[in-house]
């Protein structure tokens, strides 16, 4: 069941990984479960049979992996999940099925075959390095009886979720048969999210959801995309081959450090950007994104906030030693960094400074942003893709009531800072106490000065400023029918004309959302 509230929300805030947390979706998760070890240990010599370091095994680590992992991330984030798929009758196999039941999955869908190894993958580490990883698993064919089981755990694992998540890692198990069977059920879940080596062998389904990453996609397409390039851009010329290809809804497409690009059949258009990290041997951050990607959606979350909270999600596993899972406490204590994150004017200015001396190309925007909206991060993902940084300038309080009234600002300057630097998009805001940004203009000198709206260039009284410095103005596009005023009228009113109250809440720490006390009959 979704939370109507929640298919408004448009940005990722600590509340919103507890509001997840606390509806629980199930969850089945379908695909190919592996065992991963991390086997560390320190060399001091070479081996004297061959050219080869001696390693000296201090401890041994196994965790979770392909798509038992994803399992893992679902239920980390609060979804009640259901691991479907086959694993051998076998150490490893067992060992797997331990680790899945400590975390409160259920397995009986995790079919044990005598005829089939469990796929482990197993790293040798010295220091931080990997010297070799072990991959051992099925190399024949799967038996008929195994797919025959498997085909039935997943018709009765799969009905009544509120989603599944299908994750083919092309180990032979999601074979044709298994594929037909999904798609010939009498009844299917409401979301289908297809995480896949190769989404064309899901097109049959029609998924809702794909999640390639740049060279999952590349090999559909019989393309290469270059990292040195615009992937995103490349990406989204290429829409309507992806599902054509794909027969998917919509497509996320992972690029590691470019974050992702977000394509739906109806002309959406959405980017998330990855929060830099130092080099680490993560892995399974593309699981840890599906995940947090499916649970968003089945919660109701819209696909662009889904996105987002899954980028969110991802980051926080990338910054880690292994395979490893974003919790939601994790998540809360990630998002939490950018509460009360508005800089002051010289602390901005010295940041930006080191910026330019990078090459980098600043863009600067500025509105109230009041209560977010989609209209507010679409215009932010437009504005970012016109350079390297993106500043957003909001206005004070007592700014925002000299242009909108008494009633306004319904969340303060502290939340509205908040919640705007948890968005993927937004490198830095501040906060502006006068009635327009020029001052702050003036001492930046932003490369860009982006503004949405019905504005044009000549209306606005920075234009003459920015061009004096040789720099650009860009009007964005509008997107009709979205305002904060809109979004508090339709609060206070009620879909079906009921009234409510509307208040802003804040807690320390964290971004404040609306309350809203219904005095009508009409449901909020």
């Amino acid at each position: 069941m979704t939370d109507p509230i929640l298919s408004t929300n448009a940005a990722v805030t600590p509340d919103l990984a507890h509001r997840i947390r606390h509806m629980s979706p199930i969850i089945a998760v379908v695909g190919d479960a592996m065992l991963d070890g991390w086997w560390r240990g320190r060399s001091t010599r070479i081996a004297r049979e061959a050219p080869a370091p001696v390693v000296r095994l201090s401890g041994r680590e196994f965790v979770a992996g392909g798509a038992a992992n994803a399992a893992m991330n679902l239920a980390a984030l609060g979804a009640r999940v259901r691991m479907i798929g086959l694993v051998g009758d076998d150490e490893a196999g067992r060992l797997l099925r331990e680790l899945l039941d400590a975390q409160g999955i259920d397995v009986s869908g995790l079919v044990a075959h005598a005829g089939i190894r469990t796929t482990t993958k197993d790293r040798i580490m010295v220091g931080d390095q990997i010297l070799v990883r072990l991959d051992d698993g099925q190399d024949e064919a799967h038996p008929d009886d195994a797919l025959d089981a498997l085909a039935e755990a997943i018709r009765v694992g799969t009905s009544g979720v509120a989603a599944e998540l299908i994750c083919d890692y092309e180990t032979g198990m999601l074979a044709a048969p298994i594929r037909e069977a999904l798609v010939n059920r009498e009844e299917r879940p409401p979301l289908t999210v297809v995480d896949a080596h190769d989404p064309a062998r899901w097109a049959p389904l029609r998924p809702h959801l794909i999640t390639p990453n740049a060279d999952e996609l590349g090999s559909v397409l019989g393309l290469a995309f270059d990292p040195a390039r615009d992937r995103a851009r490349l990406v989204a010329d290429l829409a309507p081959r992806i599902f054509e290809e794909t027969g998917a809804e919509v497509a996320v497409v992972t690029l590691d450090r470019d974050g992702t690009v977000l394509l739906g059949r109806d002309g959406t258009l959405h980017r998330t950007w990855a929060r830099a990290t130092t080099d680490k041997q993560a892995s399974g951050a593309g699981d840890t994104f599906a995940a947090a990607l499916t649970v968003g959606r089945a919660c109701g979350l819209p696909v662009q906030t889904a996105a987002d909270l899954a980028q969110a999600a991802a980051n926080v596993v990338v910054s880690r030693f292994g395979t490893s899972v974003c919790s939601t406490g994790d998540l809360v204590g990630y998002l939490a960094q950018f509460s009360d994150s508005d800089l002051e004017e010289d602390e901005l200015t010295r940041r930006i400074r080191e910026e330019r001396a990078l090459g980098k190309r600043i863009v600067l925007t500025n509105g109230c942003f009041d209560v977010l909206h989609r209209g507010h991060t679409a215009y932010l993902n437009q504005a970012k893709r016109l350079g390297d940084v993106l500043i957003v300038a909001i206005n004070s309080d007592d700014s925002v009531r000299r242009l909108k009234g008494p009633s306004r600002p319904i969340n303060a300057s502290g939340d509205r800072a908040s919640v705007l630097a948890a968005l993927s998009c937004v490198d830095y805001v501040t906060v502006f106490t006068t009635d327009t940004p020029i001052p702050l203009i003036e001492r930046i000198k932003p490369d860009v000065y982006a503004k949405g709206g019905d504005y044009t260039e000549e209306t606005l009284p920075e234009t003459e400023v920015v061009r004096g410095y040789g720099g650009d103005v860009r009007i964005l596009d509008f997107l009709p029918g979205h305002s904060t005023t809109r979004v508090v009228d339709r609060i206070r009113t009620g879909p079906h004309g009921g009234g409510a109250v509307v208040t802003p809440v804040g807690t320390p720490g964290a971004a404040a959302t609306v309350a809203v006390t219904v005095t009508g009959a009409g449901p909020v």
